[in-house]
């Protein structure tokens, strides 16, 4: 099998899932418990978060939350300083490409009376040139660092500087798809998200991690698990197994992003040569892990799954939104054709992807290219 999907879900990491193993089998206990059963258990869980914070640098600046995914701490995120922080104003700001669990906690929160705006996209990012003139009433800006889509990658630094010159909107940064793929500064926003299972975790860990000093309300109410920011039994387990994860994954970071911008750019090459099939969709700037081009004469959906017979996966739009709709609305945002947007392909690269990999999709992709009926 030749696995090609990593955006949206990868393998987990033998060193990860070792640690997953051993705290589930011998430190199983509640942290919150008032015995050593449990102290052991909270020894674990706050072992889990000084390693995420001591790996990112972000030790004296940020906290360390433990959640079920990105999703929920996009959410936590935004809802969180809606409820908070309405005294300050109205106005979340988000980008046209950002995740759906950004667009529709936004949208969400329009119900209750905020206003949710749309930064459109520049270069396959949000572009910064926007926020200036969407600033007043603003309280919260959603950006993400890589699009989980297309891999264009975000001008953080841009958004930074409006942060700095705009203290009343705080800045959200869902990182799901950079955490521990790309040597980024995380430092200056004030929220970041992340999930386990996209850097060798396990699904159902993510983490939520907020300046030092913020405040939100709460999703759930229950106990005063997470320092009140999320009620119930914390999954220790999956957290140690995330911040494992996380260290290994920035331990290697520099050999695996080399690596990756290898196979990516043999890839692009490869797919040059089939140029009357496809049209590549590059950005100036762009994570290598991910690169999304369309078809022009075939439906994506029939080459996606041609490409599954033959042992080959790869994805048409992404995993959040692919059984509900056709098209990509992160490249319809970006402005290209109705046949380019509706028909997507999504190659994204994972530590163990290999050359042979690559040359195994192109084969595949120029063989069904001339074998599948055209549009």
């Amino acid at each position: 099998m030749i696995y090609l999907d990593n955006a949206a879900t990868g393998a987990p990491s033998p060193v990860a899932l070792d640690a997953y193993l051993e705290v589930a089998s011998k430190h199983w206990g509640n942290p919150s418990s008032i015995h050593e059963v449990g102290y052991e258990a909270k020894r674990y869980l706050d072992k889990a978060r000084k390693i995420i914070l001591d790996t990112l640098n972000l030790t004296k600046t940020h906290d360390c939350y433990f959640l079920s995914g990105a999703s929920e701490a996009n959410n936590l995120a935004i809802k969180g300083v809606a409820h908070s922080f309405k005294a300050r104003g109205n106005k979340i700001l988000y980008g046209a490409g950002e995740h759906p669990s950004v667009i529709n906690a936004c949208l969400a929160l329009e119900k209750e009376g905020f206003e949710a705006i749309k930064i459109p996209l520049k270069d396959g990012a949000p572009d910064p040139d926007q926020l200036d003139s969407n600033s007043h009433g603003a309280i919260l800006a959603c950006l993400m660092a890589v699009n989980n889509e297309t891999g264009a990658l975000s001008d953080i630094t841009a958004f930074y500087q409006f942060r700095a010159n705009h203290p009343k909107c705080l800045l959200l940064l869902d990182a799901t798809q950079a955490m521990g793929k790309l040597a980024l500064d995380y430092s200056k926003a004030d929220f970041i998200s992340f999930s386990g299972h996209k850097i060798g975790a396990l699904k159902g860990s993510g983490a939520l991690l907020v300046k030092k000093g913020i405040k939100l309300t709460p999703l759930i109410d229950g106990g005063e698990q997470e320092n009140g920011f999320r009620a119930g039994t914390v999954n220790v387990a999956g957290a140690y197994c995330l911040a494992m994860a996380l260290k290994e994954s920035y331990a290697n970071l520099k050999e695996n992003l080399a690596k990756t911008e290898h196979l990516h750019a043999l890839l692009h090459k490869g797919l040059e040569a089939l140029s009357p099939f496809v049209k590549i969709h590059d950005h100036q700037r762009q994570s290598p892990y991910v690169l999304c081009f369309s078809t022009i004469r075939h439906k994506a959906s029939v080459i996606v799954e041609g490409l599954s017979n033959k042992g080959i996966m790869v994805s048409s739009v992404s995993a959040c939104s692919s059984k509900k709709e056709n098209t990509s609305y992160v490249l319809e945002a970006e402005g290209v054709s109705k046949t380019e947007a509706a028909n997507p392909i999504r190659v994204s690269f994972g530590l163990n992807s290999t050359e042979d990999d690559v040359k195994g999709l192109l084969d595949a992709l120029e063989q069904l290219f001339n074998e599948v009926k055209t549009i």
